[in-house]
């Protein structure tokens, strides 16, 4: 493939590249020498599971991996420690070192539903970072100044509204930009709210003496609910590790205005040709293309014919989950979809009451106090309750 070719493939769903000739130039330098280029990106492991948001940025992995360079899926299991301070309005509390080694595991399990294992490099940053000595770490500070960090946007806004700011949370953005330094990376991959982080590492490497990465930063990727970026906090995700059925139906859940972006975002398919089809079936082709990349062409398509005989016919799922009267403890609506575990939280449970995203037997259920009885209870789009004589 040619470096024109490669160009447009990487540049696909990007936000900003810095700098864009600098990428060209390291492209055609690597065809040249045939010289692989590292490519990094770091992922924090304070939560257990990988959704779209995160596939974003290893899509692009993965786009780099195809034209034959060298991918490093970075896992920041030392920086975790001290959490990352963007989009934050106060310091975060100290992370279980226990829970961040336990969402490392689900981390690698899952990557690989979209990179290939022979040629990913998976590594941790403990493995550099915590040998550093006191020293290094006085030294790596003195690159970097109190100006320099209050003037990123978020540190800034805390300085004003007199939150505090901890010391330690300005060695975040130094150990991130070592870690180019430490694998002396050609390119950087991280969201848009990265870039303060991302372009540490490049002054890191020109201190060291490093030509300095390309920074490529990819979109936020809105959530379901169509307003804030995908987050597992906020209800509005996608999991990756989520059955065929669910993603299916939660990819249908999107407006159509947001689906575009999905396309651009997260498959490979040519946009003039999405444009040309109807939004209800441009959308079933996206939804059972995700499928398909986290599963197979035969589950993406039992998932499809599954959500057409449930929607398009009205039909219940054949294998809803059941249980009889007799073993429903409660009254209460919110402690009945836990006990059942069609909700992960009281707080989902509530949300879906005042969304009116719960019925029973097609009548909204609009608050906590529900007397259940036979017949079918229906939990937002895709779950469902068949409660038994």
């Amino acid at each position: 493939m040619d470096s024109k070719e490669a160009l447009n493939i990487i540049k696909r769903g990007t936000a900003e590249i810095i700098s864009p000739k600098g990428l060209e130039d390291k492209l055609l330098a690597s065809s040249r020498l045939k010289k692989k280029l590292c490519i990094k990106a770091g992922f924090d492991p304070t939560a257990p599971d990988i959704h779209l948001g995160h596939v974003v940025l290893i899509r692009k992995l993965k786009h780099f991996q195809d034209l034959g360079h060298n991918v490093y899926f970075l896992i920041g299991d030392y920086t975790a420690l001290i959490g990352d301070p963007t989009g934050r309005d106060q310091a975060r509390p100290k992370v279980d070192k226990k829970e961040i080694l336990k969402n490392t595991k689900t981390y690698k399990e899952q990557v690989f539903k979209i990179l290939d294992p022979k040629k990913t490099k998976i590594v941790f940053n403990s493995d550099w970072l915590a040998k550093l000595s006191a020293q290094e770490v006085l030294e790596l500070t003195s690159h970097c100044t109190v100006a320099q960090m209050l003037a990123r946007a978020d540190f800034k806004k805390r300085f004003e509204d007199q939150k505090e700011i901890s010391l330690l949370e300005f060695a975040y953005p130094l150990l991130q930009g070592y870690d180019s330094v430490h694998l002396k990376a050609d390119v950087e991959l991280g969201g848009t709210d990265q870039k303060f982080n991302l372009l540490m590492g490049r002054q890191l490497q020109e201190v060291y003496r490093q030509e300095p990465q390309v920074v490529i930063m990819t979109p936020l990727l809105v959530g379901t609910d169509g307003v804030k970026k995908m987050s597992k906090s906020l209800g509005n995700y996608i999991g990756i590790n989520e059955s065929p059925k669910e993603i299916f139906g939660k990819i249908m859940s999107i407006s159509d205005e947001l689906m575009l972006n999905y396309f651009e975002l997260l498959t490979d398919m040519d946009l003039m040709d999405v444009k040309k089809l109807h939004p209800k079936e441009a959308k079933l082709q996206l939804a059972q293309e995700i499928v398909r990349q986290f599963y197979d062409d035969k589950r993406a398509q039992n998932a499809r014919l599954e959500f057409d005989q449930v929607f398009s016919q009205k039909q219940v799922p054949t294998d809803v989950l059941k249980c009889s009267l007799k073993k429903v403890k409660t009254s209460n609506i919110v402690d009945i979809l836990l006990d059942y575990k069609l909700v992960s939280s009281k707080k989902e449970a509530r949300r879906l009451i005042a969304q009116k995203a719960i019925s029973f037997e097609g009548v909204k259920i609009e608050d906590e106090h529900w007397t259940a009885q036979p017949g079918v209870l229906k939990v937002g789009k895709l779950r469902y309750l068949e409660i038994l004589p």
